[in-house]
């Protein structure tokens, strides 16, 4: 900056020893900031008296310059002690740009409306892009060097939760239990060596309606009541057995729970401790994502178990269609409460256990992709088989 403009610029001095301001002039010469006793003498000075009424000169190279905003008066610090402010924004801003001093790039974009509008933008989509894709990298990195004896312990603690608060000793015969047990054994005897993980298929009666799921670590859970649903048909219990298969073959518990603490600590970080609900909000709605994702990684890796055992992948639609006509009858039962009328909340008062299938249902299916999609998935992938030669 070696402007050598004779403008000058009313502002208050402080020396940096005390609290007191002094009135000056701010002229800048070449490489030197100088600084004068204010005089009563019009804003423009001649060089004689420049020199007898100097109180300071600074170079410009020790001037620090805060970065210009919208609101707040104008200020500059000497490194050495000292500080010169003006009040009168506009005359600082004008003094500044007549005197050679221009704004950096970032003081001009945090000036500009469009730029924030944009910068918000960009974050935002950055955001989207960090949750859709980078979450789930980062995670199946971390899972990728974590021994599996993480799992075990994680499914184990699990299966001592569960059983618990939704479980309960299951009262099928044991010599059912064997008999499915032993259909996917030979289901998963077709598969190469090696390529299916270690597993134990366990059953108990629910509180969460029909359903089947793994847990980290290989323990497979399905619920008598999801056995009495489809008629204890073996072939498509091992198709829904297949699909959990896939689960842990994957290892999607501790991948969700790796993605749900990230999910977490990068709530955390963006939005503080302001609120336990608005860090919560991001996990749950990435998490339900995830969990859809891992639901369709499963079902290939079923339809690969499916078609190695000569079983059609369309055995699978049985069980959508055995759901949904669980779900149509849940609705219609008179002890649902959507079947209640609406109008008198005391005449839709209903016990915990009227209202457990339906609400239990909702939650164990939730994160799965829509029926439609899943069956035609499967549908497609047994025509594929049919297409292909033996």
């Amino acid at each position: 900056m070696h402007n050598t403009a004779r403008t000058a610029l009313s502002a208050s001095y402080f020396d940096g020893s005390s609290g007191k301001a002094h009135a000056v002039l701010l002229q800048q010469s070449g490489d030197v900031l100088l600084v004068f006793d204010a005089a009563p003498s019009p804003v423009t000075l001649t060089a004689v008296s420049a020199e007898s009424a100097v109180k300071r000169s600074v170079p410009l190279n020790e001037v620090q310059w805060p970065e210009r905003t919208r609101h707040g008066r104008r200020v500059a610090h000497f490194k050495s002690g000292g500080s010169v402010q003006c009040n009168d924004n506009a005359a600082w801003d004008s003094w500044c740009k007549s005197s050679g001093h221009r704004d950096s790039v970032v003081v001009n974009m945090q000036q500009s409306w469009r730029w924030a509008l944009g910068s918000v933008a960009v974050l935002v989509v950055a955001a989207v892009g960090f949750y859709a894709w980078g979450l789930p990298v980062a995670a199946r990195a971390v899972v990728g060097v974590t021994p599996l004896r993480v799992d075990v312990v994680l499914g184990e603690a699990s299966l001592s939760t569960i059983d618990t608060h939704l479980m309960a000793p299951s009262a099928m015969p044991l010599a059912e239990q064997n008999r499915l047990r032993a259909a996917l054994t030979q289901t998963l005897s077709a598969m190469p060596a090696g390529s299916v993980p270690a597993w134990q298929l366990v059953f108990r009666k629910s509180l969460i309606g029909p359903n089947a799921f793994a847990l980290p670590g290989g323990t497979l859970i399905m619920t008598d009541e999801l056995v009495t649903l489809v008629g204890a048909d073996a072939q498509v219990l091992t198709t829904v057995l297949a699909h959990e298969i896939g689960h842990i073959s994957h290892r999607h518990g501790l991948r969700l729970v790796v993605q749900a603490a990230m999910l977490s600590g990068v709530s955390s970080v963006v939005l503080g401790d302001f609120s336990t609900l608005l860090v919560g909000v991001p996990v749950l709605l990435g998490q339900s994502s995830y969990s859809r994702d891992a639901e369709r990684e499963a079902d290939a890796e079923a339809v690969r178990i499916l078609k190695a055992a000569r079983i059609s992948p369309a055995v699978m639609v049985t069980l959508f269609e055995k759901l949904e006509q669980f779900r149509l009858d849940i609705t219609r039962s008179p002890t649902s409460t959507a079947s209640k009328n609406t109008t008198n909340p005391d005449k839709n008062d209903t016990t915990a256990s009227e209202k457990e299938p339906s609400s239990a249902l909702g939650i164990a299916f939730a994160s799965h992709p829509a029926d439609a999609e899943r069956i035609a998935f499967f549908k497609n992938a047994a025509q594929l088989q049919l297409d292909s030669p033996p």
